[in-house]
């Protein structure tokens, strides 16, 4: 269970100390467990009773409340503990599997956007003035980096998917959803959990969860962890290194104190680090260019004798010829505090957090030596003060209000440096290799965010049947940033027109921006009871993403200086109407969950890439409208008492409504920077089609010794064909897909587990993103989805 140590010769992450500090823990927190399950008469039971049916009831705080699903006039999922453990979901990019309309696209964790109905961020290069539309709250905590998304769940109670904006609600205002994650509570009563998972490719997993009293009844402590290694899934052709693998290490500490039955605190600590040999990328196609047939990619490839290891991306094989690293580390702190008043409850939710990001990247991607090195360490912190007041009780009308502060500040410090194939293959033939062979570009930048807001939302009865659920939202939010980038290096004393060449690569660039905006946004939702297990709702929501910055660099006017117009990106508004049914049937064995609605974006704030010369910069642009639509449909199902099921289906049509001075698709691409009219494309990163579906049957068992249930399940996803880049090239799209997990097990009733699973049973070959390689040869790369994978997990309870 060693994270192995890299070839760089930096220290992998230990896990001897941690094993002991976490042994001496479980000890004193289990020291009365064996006492409290003296007496069990679980032996005795008859192991048939187990399957005995009993309607769920699934509690959600979505609105700041406990309340059930089905009482929530909002269109949302919950996935909870024991389903992600029982599919083996361990980070949001396998969640997209049991929720289909949540998408994730990664390149690398930086580069990383999560969407839910097609919107949240656009996918590109990162730009860290461009913010999420989905917000990721963890322990009501909000966390601003979208690379949370790529890290290891750690001892979840639940996840909460929800659609369409939310603010009224929520500390920090998102356009697009939230992802509402909460970990398990630390208990009074001694409990631990123990899990290991081996499997091919090398896969080692351990999970450790133990809670318990430490004083008492007055303070009770959760203590929980999760390792993860496996070995990569590509193989480097140049190195003989196995790369895009998995090594991190997630703790996550809490203590619940509660002096009084009025007051409670929960103070909350985590820390997650990530080492990865990630992401390199591999052939996928090449396309067609409107540029000179020597600045395309067979005729350069030959010119330099280069062939890519394998036409087939399903190969798995690599060439980068240079160093490459996806290393964070997460870190943070939070307090939460309710007092109850009676007929009000308080609450102050304080929480501080950061993110490290140290990257190494082979940006051209193959084995020549066109871009050496290009990364982008970032630092980031947050700080984060809500004050919620909420109604109690059972009353005509119940409600909550808050205000809420956020303060982040993110700082880059890179560097990019080209190779001595660097000038033959971005700028062509005629100029002598030296001129870009070791120019180096170091980029500063550093964004500096305040938002303020007061938000609130209250319920009214009108009738036992009728409720009206209005809520507001007042935000202020201002942002100042700074770029500056210097060259170095290269050719010395090129002659005015060879500089004129290089400039076009990269150029010396500095500007300062600010912005600061206002926004009244809000929802009101119309429920009613058709029956005792009907509820039909309508609803309007109206949310608002702050103007941004760009933070990459920007496009440069015909003398060389920047384009300041393009330096502030203006707001984001993003109106949704929606209508939907909860049902529940048949005894409540079926419950099916339909919602119908329309999004209208204006303003859509897109990371597109400059399609001059290298097409190097990535930057920020408003699009003027976009328009999405579709149906979800939710079922869950258990007709007989010995099998469950559910069936999750969205279909989602997303297009660019009006998107007049876009980036150009790569076979539009010439030898000049040009605009290309996108109205009326696919919006990309949307699969029309998307569906979960999945199973599971128990059979009682009795024999050697063992009550219990042995159990078959299999999970199934479909995506249809979808684009992964914003300019919707007919080059860029992904063919849709579907993966299918099987696991089959034992559940003891003395509180062990033991099953084997098969990930992506029928080996389907699939992309998880491509993107275009710099300098817009015509080259299509990207990233295999995940081989088939088999594995065993062992898990006890206590």
């Amino acid at each position: 269970m060693t994270l192995r140590q890299k070839s760089s010769g930096r220290k992998p992450i230990g896990r001897a100390a941690l094993a002991t500090s976490t042994a001496m823990i479980v000890c004193a927190l289990l020291a009365p467990t064996a006492q409290a399950q003296d007496g069990t008469d679980s032996d005795a039971q008859d192991p048939r009773s187990r399957l005995v049916y009993d309607a769920p009831e699934i509690i959600v705080t979505a609105r700041r409340r406990a309340e059930n699903v089905q009482d929530v006039p909002i269109s949302l999922t919950v996935v909870n503990g024991e389903a992600l453990e029982r599919t083996n979901t361990n980070n949001v990019g396998q969640l997209t599997q049991l929720a289909p309309s949540v998408q994730l696209l990664s390149s690398n964790p930086r580069n990383t956007a999560i969407t839910i109905r097609g919107l949240g961020a656009s996918y590109g290069l990162a730009n860290d003035g461009l913010e999420q539309g989905v917000g990721v709250y963890v322990d009501q905590v909000y966390n601003a980096r979208p690379a949370t998304a790529t890290l290891d769940f750690v001892d979840l109670d639940r996840i909460e998917i929800l659609r369409g904006p939310q603010g009224t609600l929520f500390g920090k205002n998102t356009t697009a959803g939230a992802l509402n994650i909460t970990t398990r509570s630390a208990s009074f009563t001694p409990e631990a959990t123990i899990e290991g998972t081996v499997g091919d490719y090398g896969l080692d997993q351990f999970k450790l969860s133990v809670s318990g009293p430490l004083i008492g009844d007055l303070v009770a402590g959760r203590l929980s962890v999760v390792s993860t290694d496996r070995d990569g899934f590509i193989r480097n052709t140049t190195t003989g290194q196995l790369q895009n693998d998995a090594k991190s290490i997630s703790l996550r500490g809490q203590l619940l104190i509660e002096p009084t039955p009025a007051l409670t605190m929960r103070l909350y600590a985590d820390y997650s680090r990530q080492e990865t040999e990630c992401c390199t990328q591999v052939y996928v196609r090449v396309a067609p260019t409107l540029r000179p047939a020597a600045q395309q990619y067979p005729s350069l490839a030959a010119g330099r004798g280069y062939a890519p290891p394998s036409l087939n991306p399903y190969d798995r094989l690599a060439d980068v010829d240079a160093d490459i690293q996806a290393d964070q580390t997460h870190l943070g702190f939070s307090a939460i505090t309710d007092y109850d008043f009676g007929p009000v409850t308080l609450t102050s939710i304080t929480a501080y957090r950061e993110w490290e990001w140290d990257p190494a990247n082979d940006r051209d991607y193959v084995a020549l030596d066109i871009v050496r090195q290009s990364a982008n360490p970032s630092e980031q912190d947050q700080f984060s003060q809500e004050f919620r007041l909420a109604s109690n009780g059972d009353s005509a009308v119940s409600w909550v209000g808050g205000l809420y502060y956020f303060n982040q500040t993110v700082a880059t410090t890179g560097v990019t440096e080209y190779g001595s194939d660097a000038t033959y293959w971005l700028l062509g033939g005629g100029l002598p290799d030296a001129l870009l062979d070791g120019y180096k570009v170091f980029n500063t930048s550093s964004i500096t965010t305040d938002s303020y807001a007061v938000f609130g939302q209250l319920t009214w009865e009108v009738t036992d049947r009728l409720r009206i659920t209005p809520g507001l939202r007042y935000t202020v939010e201002d942002k100042s940033g700074s770029y500056l980038a210097t060259v170095e290096g290269g050719l010395a004393n090129p002659t005015p027109a060879q500089q004129t060449r290089r400039l076009g690569i990269a150029r010396p660039q500095f500007y300062e921006a600010e912005t600061s905006d206002d926004s009244l946004s809000g929802q009101v939702a119309v429920s009613y009871d058709v029956t005792e297990d009907v509820l039909a709702y309508v609803s309007y929501a109206r949310g608002n993403k702050s103007g941004g910055i760009n933070m990459a660099g920007i496009p440069t006017l015909p003398d060389g200086s920047p384009a300041l117009n393009s330096a502030v990106v203006r707001p984001e508004d993003v109106t949704t109407y929606e209508v939907g049914l909860k049902t529940q049937a048949f005894d409540r064995r079926l419950t099916a969950n339909l919602a119908l609605y329309r999004t209208e974006i204006e303003d859509f704030q897109a990371n597109v890439v400059d399609a001059g010369p290298g097409a190097l910069r990535g930057y920020l642009a408003s699009v003027e409208k976009v328009e999405i639509q579709g149906a979800e449909l939710d079922l869950a199902f258990q007709p007989i008492d010995a099998f469950s099921a559910y069936a999750n289906i969205a279909y989602t049509d997303g297009k660019y409504a009006s998107f007049t001075n876009g980036p150009c698709p790569l076979e539009r691409v010439g030898t000049s920077t040009a605009a290309c009219d996108l109205s009326g494309e696919q919006f990309p990163g949307v699969s029309p089609w998307a569906v979960s579906t999945g199973g599971e049957y128990r059979l009682p068992f009795d024999g050697l010794g063992q009550f219990g249930e042995l159990y078959l399940g299999a999970d199934a996803s479909y995506r249809s064909t979808y684009n992964s880049d914003a300019t919707v090239s007919d080059y860029t799209e992904i063919k849709g897909y579907a993966l299918v997990n099987l696991r089959a097990g034992f559940r003891s009733d003395d509180n062990w587990e033991a099953y084997v699973f098969v990930k992506n049973a029928f080996g389907e070959d699939y992309l998880q993103f491509v993107s275009v390689q710099t300098g817009n040869s015509g080259l299509v790369i990207g990233n295999p989805g995940d081989p088939r994978t088999i594995g065993v997990t062992i898990r006890a309870r206590y």
